[in-house]
């Protein structure tokens, strides 16, 4: 079947689903079909019957997005099925306004039973929206920050306070993605005020992010290698994995660590020892047991060249 074949048989569906009573529109005696009639959409949409009709089997092949936003309307499309309307139409589906935030049941089931992984949300802009208890047991608890000091890309970019570190090909990778990340949503929530605020406040603040922004950057989130330097347990060498949750935009940022390795013991005892709060004060080498050897473990705030890794005083705030 063509892409308009398939347009046609959507809206069909869609229409034979809805009551006219539903639609707001009287029903004169008892019809044999239970949905709207062409003519009760043509009604609803101020479209033509012909063009209906016309749509449904397949004959008008570019309708324009001010019909399609009718259709969408009358038919009572969700999000989900409004942006498959514009699909089938060929057209590029709208834009939303703002950054959704809220997270679905199913993922909070999935917090709920990784017990011993640590997950952090962020809303398409990086903002932290929830967690679960080994990842504030893990990074610091995230509960007593200011809005804004929840965003990672402004965490990241303006050099908060962080216990993870990453080698250097490592940190330009994630700069990359994250800069990516925000210039998409500037185009999927194009009327966000919030977005817009915080990608100024950047560019104001931070020559870095201006650099890649300016660039047209682009990139992606990979499996990369974090170290974590807890002041209790001591540095933890995990991988960290982001997956993207389809139809709201979340990003899901996962802590592992392979099974029988030092850094999964510790992750077991961080469950144990539960929450503290988020760092105030980046590591130090000697207060969170990081000598000289070990990756970034100098003490002058200088890169270490034989590991390619930065010293966790002068890393920005990671994830």
């Amino acid at each position: 079947m063509t892409r308009h074949g398939e347009l046609g048989t959507a809206l069909h569906r869609w229409r034979d689903r809805i009551a006219p009573a539903e639609a707001g529109l009287p029903t004169a005696g008892t019809r044999e079909a239970g949905g709207l009639g062409r003519e009760e959409l043509a009604q609803l949409t101020g479209l033509s019957v012909d063009y209906i009709v016309r749509l449904e089997e397949g004959r008008a092949t570019s309708p324009s997005v001010q019909v399609l936003t009718s259709l969408a309307r009358a038919l009572r499309l969700s999000e989900d099925e409004r942006r498959h309307l514009f699909l089938l139409a060929g057209q590029s589906p709208p834009a939303l306004g703002r950054v959704p935030d809220r997270v679905p049941p199913t993922v909070r089931r999935l917090l709920g039973r990784l017990t011993g992984t640590p997950v952090g949300v962020h809303d398409a802009a990086w903002n932290l929206i929830t967690w679960n208890p080994l990842w504030a047991a893990l990074v610091g608890d995230p509960s007593g920050l200011p809005g804004r000091d929840r965003n990672a890309v402004w965490r990241h970019f303006t050099g908060l306070p962080t216990r993870i570190t990453q080698t250097v090909e490592q940190e330009a990778r994630y700069e990359a993605a994250l800069v990516a990340d925000l210039r998409a949503a500037t185009v999927h929530y194009p009327t966000d005020v919030r977005l817009r605020f915080l990608i100024g406040e950047l560019r104001r603040v931070s020559s870095r992010f201006v650099g890649l922004w300016n660039s047209h950057i682009v990139g992606f989130h990979d499996t990369g290698i974090r170290t974590v330097h807890h002041p209790d347990v001591g540095p933890l060498t995990l991988d960290c994995d982001t997956l993207t949750v389809p139809g709201c935009d979340l990003r899901i940022s996962a802590y592992s660590a392979a099974p029988g390795t030092d850094a999964a013991d510790k992750l077991r005892l961080l469950d144990v020892i539960g929450t503290e709060p988020m760092p105030d004060r980046a590591p130090d080498p000697q207060r969170d047991g990081m000598p000289g050897g070990m990756p970034g473990g100098t003490q002058d705030g200088k890169r270490d060249g034989r590991q390619g890794e930065k010293s966790p005083d002068r890393v920005p705030g990671g994830r």
